[in-house]
């Protein structure tokens, strides 16, 4: 049985239900809970996540829920049912949801069969992500077209993307716990593991602390490849490991962290000279955050901090800014610099990545590289954000690249293919915005070559 703990005060909720009220005035706004999602038979089912949306304005972690929210009669009914004693025998008591409610702030509860009729054609609601949400809502409906209201979306958006100093705190807990459980794989790494035993220690250090994953982790000698959840590569003497992963903690908050690091335990001299330079950039990234800033020039910054160092290195020439600007380092650095992060790793995407991560004072691009920035708009105090920047020699796309000419001003492609087998290296961070720059969340341990190898190299 998914557990109902409560991890905020009621206030927290009454509170957070009042400014969506404030936000969008003389609506019903419908919430829908999560439910079991079978593996293969009805009670054989993946382990429960709840709903972000209905989590942070409800906070009851249990199935089968959902919620109306009344901005003109400024109530709150909470539909769902009671266990029977037939599902009492197999999943175990629980309170009631009349209880349940009380301990958010809801005195007005109902059952699920009485929904429907509580409705009307002006109802709001958020775009269905799952199959069972597209069904039920059809049947809510009537079988209407489902539109998904954009005032709620962006009413709920503005106020997810600023935490409270309650949500910080969780969001500390969990990166911090993350940022431990990456410490430990790279201790344990060694050649001749497969990578999947990498994955088991982490999960086992991730349940120890009553967490789960936040997202399947990314654990690969390939990390040339962005998205690499294949975890069947012995590792070697020579091998980089990328390992890209993050806990969520028990009230739902999520960390999400990137290290790269020499599986024998010393970066080879090309290694130590790529990974310095994605270094730097995370640093300067970091170092430029703060409230006002568009996110995206702050991309664009440590895409020319791996500009410069790639030119240093012989195998980017000309002028740096201009190299940017054409987007000459897209050949090395293809994804964005980071995303919002919360009680989603890549924070109320569901709502739509532009609408989170853009606003009407910038648009997102289209081209190659850019398009793959999750977040350009102006970071503002209360944002948590991540920051990966990456270096990735993909042979694929320099054999691309090259055949069309392409950026033959400022790449040097005799150079960078005696190295086609150098692979990937990402560095990531989980930050908060305060009010003149960004502190990072979970006491991160040191990233530069020095302090990556010394803690490979400590007794573990």
């Amino acid at each position: 049985m998914a557990g109902s703990q409560f991890f905020f005060p009621t206030r927290t909720y009454v509170e957070r239900r009042q400014g969506l009220m404030d936000s969008v005035k003389g609506s019903k706004m419908l919430l829908l809970g999560n439910s079991y999602s079978p593996m293969n038979y009805k009670d054989n089912h993946y382990p429960f996540r709840q709903d972000s949306t209905f989590l942070y304005y409800i906070g009851i972690n249990l199935p089968d829920l959902c919620a109306v929210i009344d901005s003109e009669a400024g109530i709150t009914t909470l539909y769902g049912d009671d266990l029977t004693l037939d599902m009492i025998i197999w999943t175990g008591n629980q309170p009631s949801l009349s209880e349940l409610g009380a301990q958010c702030g809801i005195t007005e509860v109902k059952k699920m069969s009485s929904l429907k009729a509580d409705l009307n054609a002006e109802v709001k609601y958020l775009p269905p992500y799952r199959g069972e949400h597209t069904l039920q809502l059809q049947d809510l409906l009537d079988g209407q077209d489902i539109v998904p209201s954009m005032d709620l979306i962006m009413a709920i958006i503005a106020q997810r993307n600023i935490k409270s100093e309650e949500e910080i705190a969780e969001l500390d807990k969990a990166v911090g716990i993350t940022a431990r459980m990456h410490t430990h794989i790279m201790q344990h790494a060694q050649a001749g593991m497969k990578e999947y035993e990498l994955v088991g220690v982490a999960n086992a250090f991730a349940w120890k602390h009553n967490c789960q994953f936040a997202f399947p982790p990314i654990c690969t000698i390939n990390g040339q490849t962005l998205h690499n959840h294949y975890h069947g590569n012995t590792l070697s003497d020579g091998d980089m490991l990328l390992m890209d992963s993050g806990v969520q903690v028990e009230s739902g908050y999520c960390g999400d962290m990137t290290r790269t690091y020499p599986v024998s335990g010393k970066y080879s001299s090309l290694q130590a000279s790529l990974y310095t330079i994605v270094n730097a950039a995370h640093d300067h990234a970091a170092s430029i955050s703060k409230p006002g800033v568009y996110n995206r020039d702050v991309h664009l910054a440590a895409a020319k901090v791996i500009t410069e160092g790639l030119i240093a290195m012989g195998w980017m020439h000309g002028d740096p800014d201009a190299a940017v600007a054409a987007g000459a380092h897209t050949l090395f650095f293809q994804h964005g610099l980071g995303h919002m992060m919360g009680l989603d790793v890549h924070d109320m995407e569901n709502l739509g990545e532009i609408n989170v991560g853009y606003d009407e004072t910038i648009q997102k691009s289209t081209e190659f590289g850019l398009k793959s920035l999750r977040l350009g708009r102006q970071l503002r105090e209360g944002n948590v954000i991540t920051i990966e920047p990456g270096l990735y020699v993909i042979p694929e796309l320099i054999d691309k690249f090259q055949s069309e000419n392409k950026f033959s001003e400022y790449i040097n492609y005799s150079e960078v293919n005696k190295y086609r087998d150098a692979g990937g290296i990402r560095i990531e961070n989980d930050y908060v915005v305060r009010a003149h720059g960004v502190a990072a969340l979970g006491s991160p341990d040191g990233t530069s070559v020095t302090e990556t190898e010394s803690l490979m190299n400590q007794n573990t």
